[in-house]
């Protein structure tokens, strides 16, 4: 019998179905993982999240396993886990849900980092990729200052909003996300590759597709491209990343044009129009329809929105 498999869309979305209060801010929350409550029927379920997720569990029943991708995520020594928007993973376990678990989740909606650094950096971590199955463990010193750069995200995005707030928030996610690499690096020196590594190619052929522009010159990457890069049949990698992600071949080249419009949109003043030839569409027509598809706004709703964030 298939797992059954869940969408969380928004920051929204998820506080409701976890029981927790609506979100101060609506693109980025601090949750109190002692306060998120697991029905036991979703205890057996595969989710996918359309925002990026850094979490610190303590107290984390080793009667439940969870699945990254479809392998089997270690999370005995460790502490935290990251997730990146459209990966998959899932708990399963016969045990019931400790009572003294405490720590926190990070969620961050990836429309919030548009416009900044950020934006491009945080996909050059390792520890958002499937390459990575093991959990971070952590000292006390070393848990010590991510809970204070935690604790100083949320004091920044409950205070009055300004201006100033997206940058500062950013800067204190971006110097968590480097301390967690040093901690990573010194842990897992001698980490042995998983056998993920079709998985991880195929993200390094769309990165260097996109980040080259080479769709301006060639057109849109198709399945057939990449699946010849990797010396597989187009039905063989379909097959292959629907059994590892749930998600077909296609979801992830439209997930990545979508990143490169929105990079485009908030950093040059083409038109969209000029995006999306650029992005390798014969009309822009398709362009915006498979944006607001993927977004729920138009090109022109969404530089709107980065514009009002910007003046507020």
């Amino acid at each position: 019998m298939p797992v059954e498999l869940h969408h969380i869309k928004t920051i929204n979305q998820y506080h409701k179905i976890r029981g927790l209060g609506k979100p101060v801010h609506p693109l980025v929350s601090i949750v109190d993982y002692s306060q998120v409550k697991v029905p036991e029927e979703d205890r057996f379920k595969n989710w996918i999240f359309d925002f990026y997720l850094v979490a610190l569990k303590r107290n984390f029943d080793h009667e439940f396993k969870m699945k990254y991708g479809q392998n089997q995520y270690d999370y005995d020594e460790g502490v935290m886990f990251f997730l990146a928007p459209g990966q998959l993973f899932g708990v399963q376990g016969d045990g019931k849900e400790p009572s003294q678990k405490s720590g926190w989740m990070l969620l961050v909606h990836p429309d919030f980092l548009y416009g900044t650094s950020l934006a491009k950096t945080i996909k050059n971590y390792d520890f958002f990729k499937y390459s990575i199955h093991e959990a971070l463990f952590l000292s006390e010193r070393e848990e010590q200052a991510l809970n204070t750069i935690i604790a100083n995200i949320e004091q920044e995005y409950q205070s009055v909003i300004d201006k100033h707030s997206q940058q500062i928030i950013v800067s204190l996610m971006d110097t968590l996300l480097a301390y967690s690499n040093r901690f990573y690096e010194r842990q897992f020196i001698t980490r042995k590759p998983m056998n993920h590594r079709i998985l991880e190619k195929f993200e390094e052929i769309l990165d260097e597709y996109f980040r080259s522009e080479n769709f301006i010159e060639h057109g849109m990457l198709s399945v057939t491209d990449i699946a010849d890069q990797l010396n597989l049949t187009p039905n063989y990698l379909s097959s292959l990343l629907k059994h590892l992600t749930g998600q077909s071949t296609q979801y992830y080249i439209h997930n990545k044009l979508i990143d490169a419009a929105k990079e485009k949109l908030s950093t040059t003043d083409l038109s969209v129009s000029q995006i999306a030839y650029q992005l390798g569409f014969d009309y822009p027509q398709s362009f915006s329809k498979l944006f607001r598809s993927k977004t729920n706004q138009s090109p022109l709703e969404f530089r709107k929105s980065l514009n009002l964030r910007s003046i507020r």
